[in-house]
């Protein structure tokens, strides 16, 4: 009777396999795995930005609505809960990705703000604040761009025959994935060249 059991069990691993439930599974973890690294990296960067925020204050604390509009994305964006849950949810997913892009956009407003006050992009604090924001933001491209192949592998093999039943019966279903529209913009780290004079004003011409 052991055998019998034991052979079943066997056998039932095998038809599992066969019909891609193991595949579902190492993918899904893979998603996951993804999915925590690019949450890793945006906090990371908004461990960054009470400081950046600080340090420009102390040289234009007069560029409020810059500063403001900064802390204030920032707020919105850490104040959305991260979850498992939100794997599977298109409009949390969504959610929380317009948070982060509107916390983007408001950095490079920073740091365009920024090329006004040479005196604020020689400090070296600031100067190694914002080496560090760009790196994050590097890795933040390359943990999205990495979550987005782990979904997209996961979504063909839910959606492909024979797993797809296999997929059915145990409550797998697509994922939602960052959207495509102006990804290149988000994902696109802020920049500043130090190095670039700023433009001086035209000369009137002489009369």
């Amino acid at each position: 009777m052991r055998h019998l059991k034991t052979l079943g069990i066997a056998l039932l691993g095998l038809a599992l396999s066969g019909c891609g439930y193991n595949t579902i599974q190492t993918q899904d973890e893979a998603v996951t795995a993804a999915w925590s690294e690019v949450v890793n990296q945006y906090q990371r960067r908004a461990d960054l930005i009470p400081n950046l925020v600080n340090t420009v204050k102390g040289f234009a604390a007069q560029e409020q609505a810059v500063l403001i509009g900064v802390t204030e994305a920032r707020a919105r964006a850490t104040s959305i809960q991260v979850t498992p849950e939100m794997l599977n949810d298109p409009a949390a997913l969504a959610k929380f990705q317009a948070a982060q892009g509107e916390l983007t956009g408001a950095l490079k407003s920073l740091l365009v703000v920024v090329e006004r006050y040479p005196d604020l992009k020689s400090d070296q604090n600031f100067r190694d604040l914002q080496a560090q924001l760009e790196g994050t933001e590097n890795r933040i491209s390359v943990a999205r761009n990495r979550y987005i192949e782990s979904v997209a592998a996961f979504n063909g093999t839910v959606r492909r025959f024979p797993v797809n039943l296999t997929a059915m019966i145990f409550g797998y279903d697509v994922k939602p994935n960052f959207t495509v529209e102006n990804e290149t913009e988000i994902a696109r780290p802020p920049t500043v060249d130090f190095n670039t004079p700023p433009a001086q004003p035209a000369e009137a011409p002489a009369t």
